[in-house]
């Protein structure tokens, strides 16, 4: 489908190319020519008033009717016709050739620029399939679970009132787990629509770093985690709600992949006109081949391929990273397997 509209679009680009080429060229031939005619005519009357002891006007245009009386009798001789004649056709194989020319390396520019205009497209097209695979699988799972857990209720004739409890007990856990991932989802898609669009405020950095610890918190109790607050009051602008989930992301990142009796730290500092906030872990790291794909969404490493073990659908980086780039920062990630794992955060002190 993209060849065949990247070939359309160079087709439109060559003709449209054709079009102002072969424009310019007719008014470039058609005005050369009336100048070197009236150069012949000029040199041709010259000849003439000499052979008459005649002088020429002053302000001569090159036209027949300008010329006085006596050099005016008689028909245009145009003694050098051929000459002419040759100029004009040097000048007509001159400029088709330069066409020819303008043409070919158009051609090759315009399936250039047309595959580079199409290029985002396509690469959209293909993220917005893949985006509605892996949704469509994530989607799946759960309802699969619900299904089949139902179904097994219903055909259990001698259910009891405790089972039944149980049984609506892990069907919520689902539905919830479901209404998760579609919040996350309707998350990225505000950010990535409308990011540019975010309203900024004077933001203190350690209020947000508490609020999103405070969230946190019980998790981080349950696995016995120690989270340390390192902030100061660092003051810089943000919009606060979009700035408290990128914490939350990379703090339950942190705590979901650190073993129990582990260590998240959060600290931060200013550098020049820079924010720069790092979270650093004592979890078991990530691999090399897993680095380059972390902020992909649904991506989870091989580790963590089952929601049994970490939960979550692997977009909380994701949207922390477009939080990020909504707020022209940027992000980078460092980790040692077995060691554990730093995110560094950098936002602009103002915008």
């Amino acid at each position: 489908m993209f060849k065949s509209a990247r070939l359309k679009l160079t087709l439109w680009y060559l003709l449209i190319v054709a079009l102002i080429s072969f424009f310019f060229s007719a008014l470039i031939y058609f005005g050369t020519v009336r100048e070197i005619e009236r150069g012949f005519r000029f040199g041709e009357a010259r000849l003439k008033a000499k052979e008459l002891n005649l002088s020429l006007p002053r302000h001569f245009s090159g036209r027949f009717e300008d010329l006085p009386p006596r050099l005016r009798e008689g028909k245009p001789r145009f003694l050098l016709e051929e000459d002419l004649e040759t100029v004009k056709k040097r000048l007509l194989f001159r400029l088709l050739a330069l066409n020819g020319f303008i043409l070919i390396f158009s051609a090759g520019l315009s399936w250039f620029l047309a595959g580079k205009a199409l290029k985002p497209i396509e690469q959209a097209l293909e993220e917005q399939k893949r985006f509605v695979a892996d949704a469509s699988h994530e989607l799946r799972t759960p309802l699969t679970a619900l299904k089949t857990s139902m179904e097994v209720a219903l055909r259990d004739k001698k259910i009891t009132a405790g089972k039944a409890k149980e049984i609506i007990k892990e069907n919520l856990e689902e539905v919830e787990s479901l209404i998760s991932l579609s919040n996350k989802l309707l998350s990225l898609a505000r950010y990535q629509e409308n990011g540019k669009n975010l309203v900024f405020e004077k933001l203190e950095i350690k209020e947000l770093v508490d609020e999103a610890v405070k969230k946190i918190s019980s998790l981080a109790k349950e696995k016995k985690i120690e989270i340390k607050i390192d902030v100061g009051k660092q003051v810089f602008l943000g919009e606060k709600e979009s700035l408290k989930e990128m914490l939350l992301a990379f703090l339950d990142n942190a705590v979901k992949y650190t073993s129990s009796g582990g260590q998240v730290l959060i600290s931060s500092r200013v550098i020049k006109k820079w924010l720069e906030i790092e979270i650093k872990d004592t979890g078991r790291g990530i691999a090399k081949e897993d680095l380059p794909h972390i902020f992909e969404r649904f991506y989870r490493a091989d580790y963590s391929r089952t929601k049994e073990e970490t939960g979550g659908f692997g977009l909380g980086l994701s949207l922390a990273k477009e939080i990020i780039e909504s707020h022209k920062g940027t992000v980078r990630v460092e980790s040692i397997l077995g060691k554990g794992t730093t995110f560094t955060v950098r936002l602009p002190l103002k915008h």
